[in-house]
Order: C-alpha cells, then structure tokens, then sequence
C-alpha cells in the first residue's frame, strides 16, 4: 500500500472539511399581538431585544444537527410591536477534523453558516407582519462559544 506522507493511503483526501448536508426552519413564530393598532408610525422608535442560543448534537461519527435560536421582540407590553422566534437548524458532516477542534467547529462554525440565512426569515416575517425588515446585526459566534465554556466550567476567566 502506497502512503502520502502522513500515514493515509496515497489518493485518499484527508483535508479537513465541513459541509452542510441540510438546513430547515424547526419553529417559526411571528406575533403582531397589537395589530392594527401596532402598524400606526411610532412616535419613538421601538427598544428590540434580541437572544441568541446554539445547540448541537450528534446524530452518528461525523454528522451533527446544528440548531441556531434566534428570538426577539420590539416594544414591551403592553405595547409589543412584535415579537419573534426562530429555531434554524442544519445537518453538518464534519470530515478529517481532529477531535479537539470538533466542538469549537460544531458550535462557531456552523452557526456562521446557519445565520445568513436565519437572518433573512427573520427579517422577513418582520416585513410581512407590516414592519420595516429586521436586519440583525452580525454574531460574533467565537465569543458566545466562549461565555458558554466560562460558564460552563463556573467562572468569568477567559478561555483560549
């Protein structure tokens, strides 16, 4: 048998890679709860809360389910302009990646892929529920999965 150099057999690929396999809308819920009295101009614009959450699991040796939440709201009650929740998720296959950097890569890499598209369903059903798109700003996906491990292991000091 023929060998590349690192221990493989000569002709197959061992590059890393990462490809989504799928991706499809879990949960999609839009609320107008004030309409049409909500759809009027606002005198002041609305203060929009926005929550993020990622979750992951593994469904064999290389595929993940990857699910980006996504939730928001616009005003408070009893004036709530709209509120929004979106649960986004994808398959991923992970291939050649060592196991140390499996994690990192399920849970910053794949929501980056997962977002641009969670971002346009949301701004979407903001737009059809009467309101001017909501284009949510960039996620810094690095830094959440960052605060989650501080958290997880009870402490605020950083993680590399």
């Amino acid at each position: 048998m023929v060998n590349n150099g690192n221990g493989a057999p000569a002709g197959e690929d061992v590059s890393p890679s990462l490809n989504a396999l799928a991706q499809y809308i879990k949960d999609l819920s839009f609320e107008n709860p004030n309409a049409p009295r909500s759809l009027a101009p606002q005198a002041n614009p609305p203060q929009i809360s926005i929550s993020v959450n990622v979750n992951a699991k593994q469904l064999s040796d290389t595929d993940y389910e990857v699910e980006l939440t996504l939730e928001g709201k616009a005003g408070e009650a009893p004036n709530l302009l709209f509120s929004f929740e979106l649960l986004y998720a994808g398959i991923f296959r992970l291939a050649n990646i060592p196991a140390e950097n499996k994690h990192p890569v399920v849970m910053i890499e794949c929501p980056r892929l997962l977002f641009p598209f969670a971002r346009q369903i949301v701004a979407d059903a903001v737009r059809n529920g009467g309101f001017p798109p909501l284009f949510i700003d960039p996620i810094d996906f690095a830094a959440l999965f960052r605060q989650r491990i501080s958290e997880m292991q009870g402490g605020d000091q950083p993680v590399a």
